[in-house]
Parts: C-alpha cells; sequence; structure tokens
C-alpha cells in the first residue's frame, strides 16, 4: 500500500500515492483545482526552520550577568558592557543578544519576537541523529513512529486533498517532520521544478524526467485518466515560480541555502497554492571547533538566520498577520568551553518564535543560575521546557489545531503561555 508522502531525489520531485494511470492521485485532483477560488485565499502559515547541529542557546542568547558561565568560558564569554567591542545586545538586564542577531532587535522591542530558553527533549540523548529524530517525530521516548509532528499537523488541519503544496519542505529530501500520510512535498529549487513518478510500471518507465517531457509522452496515454487541466495547472506552478522573483520591501534574502529557500517559500505563499505548513533547514551548527564570538563559524550563522528570517518577515508584510517563523534545534551545548576553543553536545538550548501574535519582547523559560549543582549532570544548562510545550501551543493558538493527543501522543504538559489569545 503507497502512502502520500513526497520526497525530492535527484533534483526532481517524486510523489508517493500513484493511481492507476501514473499520476499521483492526490496530484491530479487537486492541480486541476489549484486556480479555484477556494484554494485562492489567505490561510496561517506555519515555518519552521531546523538548525541542525544543536545552537548553543548560551551564546545566542547569553545570560551576561552570570559569572558562573564566564568562568566557564574565559575565552568564549561574550559581555553586554558599551565598553566593550561589539558587545550584546542588552535585551532585559539578564540576557544579551549576539551582535550578529542585531536585525532580531527592533522586533523584540517590539513585542513580535519571542525567545523560549532552556528548551528541549525530555530524552537525555546527545546523538544527533536521535536527538533530531526524536524532536522531528515529536514522540521522544519511542523509536519508529512512522509520521512527522508536521505532517500530523498539516493532517489535522483538515484540508487534506485540497492541494498537493499543504505541505512543503524547501530542502533535497523530506525531513522526518513530514513523514506520514498526509500530502508533503520536498521541492529543492521552484526554478527547476518537475516531476518524477515512483509506484508501478508507468512511473518507473517516466523516472527523472522534466515535466515538459513528461507532459509530452503521456498526452496521449495518461491524459485519458487525468485530464489535461490538472497537467496545465502543475505547468502554472512551474511557470510562474520560474519568472524572476522580486522581494516586496526592497528585502534583501542571504545569498545562502536558507536565504534561498525561504525566498521560495514567501513565493509559494503570495502565489496561494494552500501552502500551511512549511519546512526549511540551516546547517553547521555543531561547532566543536574555533566556535568564534564576536566573529567566526557561530556567528556567520546568527547572521545568516537572523538576515533570511528578517528577509521573509519584510518580504511578507502585507500577509504577517497569516504567519508565524518558527526555529527548532536537538539539543544546545556545553556550559563549559572545551580545549580546542568550542563547545560539545549539551542538553538545553533557546528557540525563536517571530509572529504579530506571540507573546514577544520576553525571554520565555526558566535559566537558573549555571553553578555546577544546577546542570544536568554537571555539565550542561537543564531543559526546564519541554519542546513539545512550545510546538503544540504554536500549533494550537496559530494553525487552530486541537487535538494533542494526535499532535504530540505521548505529552501530557501544559503550554507555557508564549501566544496571545
Amino acid at each position: 500500500m503507497t502512502t502520500r508522502r513526497g520526497f525530492i531525489k535527484a533534483g526532481g520531485l517524486a510523489l508517493f500515492g500513484i493511481g492507476s494511470g501514473g499520476i499521483p492521485s492526490f496530484l491530479a485532483k487537486a492541480a486541476a483545482d489549484i486556480r479555484s477560488p477556494k484554494i485562492l485565499q489567505r490561510k496561517k502559515v506555519l515555518i519552521c526552520i531546523f538548525q541542525r547541529g544543536a545552537m548553543d542557546g548560551l551564546m545566542a542568547v547569553t545570560p551576561f550577568t552570570d559569572p558562573y558561565l564566564q568562568a566557564a568560558r574565559p575565552t568564549l564569554f561574550m559581555s553586554a558592557a558599551k565598553t566593550s567591542k561589539n558587545p550584546l545586545i542588552d535585551l532585559d538586564g539578564r540576557f544579551g543578544l549576539h551582535p550578529a542577531l542585531g536585525s532580531f532587535e527592533p522586533m523584540f522591542r517590539d513585542n513580535r519576537l519571542a525567545i523560549v530558553h532552556g528548551i528541549g527533549s525530555p530524552n537525555t540523548t546527545r546523538s544527533h541523529f536521535d536527538a533530531q529524530d526524536y524532536m522531528e517525530s515529536g514522540t521522544p521516548f519511542k523509536k519508529g513512529t512512522p509520521s512527522g509532528w508536521l505532517n500530523r499537523a498539516a493532517g489535522l488541519l483538515g484540508h487534506e486533498g485540497a492541494t498537493p503544496f499543504q505541505a512543503v519542505s524547501l530542502t533535497s529530501s523530506l525531513p522526518r517532520s513530514l513523514y506520514g500520510d498526509s500530502p508533503a512535498v520536498a521541492i529543492n529549487n521552484l526554478r527547476d521544478f518537475n516531476i518524477q513518478l515512483r509506484g508501478n510500471q508507468a512511473g518507473a518507465n517516466m523516472a527523472a524526467k522534466s515535466f515538459e517531457s513528461l507532459y509530452d509522452e503521456t498526452s496521449l496515454d495518461l491524459l485519458q485518466q487525468t485530464g489535461k487541466e490538472s497537467f496545465e495547472a502543475v505547468k502554472m506552478l512551474q511557470t510562474t515560480a520560474s519568472k524572476s522573483y522580486k522581494p516586496a520591501n526592497n528585502a534583501v534574502y542571504p545569498a545562502s541555502s536558507l536565504g534561498n529557500s525561504l525566498k521560495q517559500i514567501a513565493q509559494l505563499i503570495k502565489m496561494d497554492v494552500g501552502l500551511e505548513v512549511a519546512f526549511a533547514e540551516s546547517g553547521g551548527w555543531d561547532t566543536h571547533f574555533n566556535q568564534g564570538t564576536q566573529t567566526g563559524i557561530f556567528a556567520r550563522n546568527l547572521s545568516d538566520l537572523s538576515g533570511s528570517m528578517m528577509a521573509l518577515w519584510t518580504d511578507l508584510e502585507a500577509m504577517q498577520d497569516n504567519v508565524i517563523i518558527m526555529t527548532m534545534t536537538e539539543f544546545g551545548r556545553t556550559v563549559h568551553q572545551n580545549g580546542t576553543g568550542g563547545t560539545d553536545h549539551g542538553r538545553a538550548s533557546c528557540n525563536f518564535i517571530l509572529g504579530n501574535h506571540v507573546k514577544g519582547g520576553l525571554v520565555h523559560g526558566k535559566v537558573a543560575p549555571l553553578a555546577i549543582e544546577n546542570l544536568e549532570d554537571g555539565r550542561d544548562l537543564m531543559v526546564t521546557t519541554d519542546f513539545r510545550s512550545v510546538f503544540s501551543e504554536v500549533a494550537n493558538k496559530h494553525l487552530g489545531i486541537g487535538d494533542n493527543k494526535i499532535l504530540f501522543p505521548e505529552w501530557t504538559g501544559e503550554f507555557i503561555n508564549i501566544m496571545r489569545s
């Protein structure tokens, strides 16, 4: 039995759920309706960015008044003192924003950026693979969960079959978050958008062919079952996405993988194809060596993250009420720096939630003084907020999803009050 999962392979779009005519059944049904008024309506959109490699939350948002942290990081500690060069941005007298995240400051002051510190998984693994799997499946104590939490979120919205672009990942393969039975696709690049079919002989014979080739070679055969309208609608998506795109409000996206992904998410939102759940990822956060402070690999990653997010936010100005952008990372880094100018795998980190309806201007969560007796295993920032408390509240209050038993089946916790009513 096939499912309706989709993923990118070899630069094309592969879709599961192949019908007898060789065309994905949900794509054939939905593509014909892309131009229908029932699809062309503004929807709430949740955009998730996974920071793969484990971001050092203590450097991104530093409790700069903590003497224990300063002692634990003799060369990595950063100050908020105005007399220091390129200091931390003092948010509230206790926490300081890394200067590479400077573009976030106006959003924080305007109460549209919320930060959750001490966030992480209740599972104590420090394996990147396992921690990412647990966070993306939303079941931190169960291996082998067949679906991801974002796929379940898309299914709970009740719009399945309305559009094949309800849940889209701008990545080269479908992320664990979007595994499941609800339609989900991974598109590496809208300009190169093409279709690959898998699942039966007809699909196998047409694998790796471009849309134009597929359209030409199947017009006499498969169109008898799917109709020309279906192909034309998908072709319209390709043609529209291939045009030169000019972001609104002079927004400038970084020339990076993340910047390009978020720019394409903006395109999909503006194209009204029914997008409700979007996913992108940022790599390079595993900073064991030469992490740097005001400059270096960590600062560059932060600059790319904040620059990409703020370009998207600026680009979507007219639609900001309908959009929330949320980051996540599998775990944090050790409180003590190591001998190579970096930090090792830890436990809790922090995340950022940008939107007009978040309780912004606050650093939510609990971070105790970083004395050894307050550290997990005597070395790490303790997890005081289960990631599911945050993800479920955002999904509930932004997307209108109310069934937490399906969204996070093992979770019985409470929200932390990061969203406005």
